[in-house]
């Protein structure tokens, strides 16, 4: 396993990350407390040391894992998590993807973290991130002052933000990057979802003050190459809110990559990361993690040979034509266009027969 830095701090992490998520929501299946706790072990025991965690995540189930998993060797691995949701106050509001209200109060977010502290049994958490950040809450300056009070006082290392549920919110990527300077910014992106991730991501590299952790690494598991014409998801399973079209297109699009694994010692799920890791700003990828094997595949991807430059120029080509595939356009949540403002390379891509002309309302990736 390589380890990186989050910019400007002297934090460490596992360059495959594990995103607590998938062990506690019930999205990915359903795990009793001692699978969840050796399944973190397993993942320690090879090299991983990164676990994202957020309050909501199991409404605080997520954070106790984490504590129990980890109790007497916290100095080992890096915490990083996430805070705004008001799951205290709406415990039962969220049904399917719906997001529960969020709670920007200064008094409420300094609560969560107290709260998330003794559920992790830390007196701090290496990188707090307000959870999905919304137009409203990148100008709000009570949030940023808050999270930097935390870090004064030593309850936070570092802070930044994240951005979903789905794909979108270009813009509040932008600001958080170019104006809140956040040490780390968690976003969705993979070979076959681009776009906006790889825009901020390469706002980021850019700047050179923002740590950029990868999530939805496998477009929900597309980039795994496991899934047929006949995968069907249980009725608790997330990818069920994918359309039936997701699967059909996304497997015509895998037939274009074939070339990317096939006579290499790497699979298609160890290919996905080294694309995203490639980028000097990506700190670490934090891939949907559910089983011993698939686990034990996708930490060995951080030492596996990097890809070629001819190989990134080739898979920037196929996704400039969306590997071939004709499809609806995809559409976006959040600040998606600005006046007078470029929004980078990739957004040609739209003139071009791209799905990736920004329009509102459809929610395009897992919620997380």
């Amino acid at each position: 396993m390589k380890y990186r830095t989050y910019p400007g701090t002297d934090i460490s992490t596992s360059e495959v990350g594990f995103g607590v998520w998938t062990l506690a929501a019930g999205w990915w299946g359903d795990f009793t407390d001692d699978e969840a706790i050796a399944l973190l072990h397993r993942a320690y025991d090879l090299g991983i040391t990164l676990f994202d965690t957020a309050d909501t995540y199991g409404n605080g189930r997520a954070d106790e894992l984490v504590g129990r998993a980890f109790a007497g060797r916290r100095d080992k691995v890096t915490i990083t998590s996430k805070v705004g949701y008001d799951f205290y106050n709406h415990p039962d509001a969220r049904r399917g993807q719906q997001e529960i209200p969020h709670n920007p109060d200064p008094a409420f977010l300094r609560e969560a973290v107290e709260k998330q502290l003794q559920r992790l049994g830390t007196d701090t958490i290496d990188v707090l991130a307000f959870h999905n950040v919304k137009e409203d809450h990148v100008p709000d300056d009570g949030i940023w002052e808050t999270f930097q009070r935390l870090q004064d006082e030593g309850k936070v290392r570092s802070w930044g933000g994240a951005l979903g549920p789905s794909n979108g919110y270009l813009f509040e990527g932008m600001d958080l990057i170019r104006h809140r300077r956040v040490k780390s910014l968690q976003l969705i992106n993979n070979i076959l979802e681009p776009f906006p991730g790889q825009n901020l991501t390469e706002e980021a590299e850019r700047t050179g003050s923002t740590g950029i952790q990868v999530r939805v690494t496998h477009s929900s598991g597309m980039l795994e190459g496991k899934y047929t014409e006949d995968t069907e998801f249980a009725k608790n399973d997330h990818r069920r809110h994918r359309p039936r079209s997701w699967l059909v297109n996304g497997l015509k699009k895998l037939e274009s990559l074939r070339w990317l694994h096939e006579g290499r010692e790497m699979t298609i799920g160890q290919a996905a990361l080294k694309w995203l890791l490639a980028s000097p700003a990506v700190v670490t990828t934090l891939p949907n993690i559910y089983n011993v094997e698939q686990l034990e595949e996708f930490a060995a991807a951080s030492d596996l040979p990097d890809l070629s430059a001819d190989d990134l120029a080739r898979i920037a080509e196929l996704q400039r034509t969306n590997f071939g595939v004709h499809e609806d356009h995809m559409r976006y949540k959040g600040t998606m266009q600005r006046d007078g403002e470029p929004i980078g390379p990739m957004y040609r891509y739209a003139d071009d027969g791209f799905p990736g002309a920004p329009a509102p309302e459809l929610e395009t990736a897992a919620a997380d």
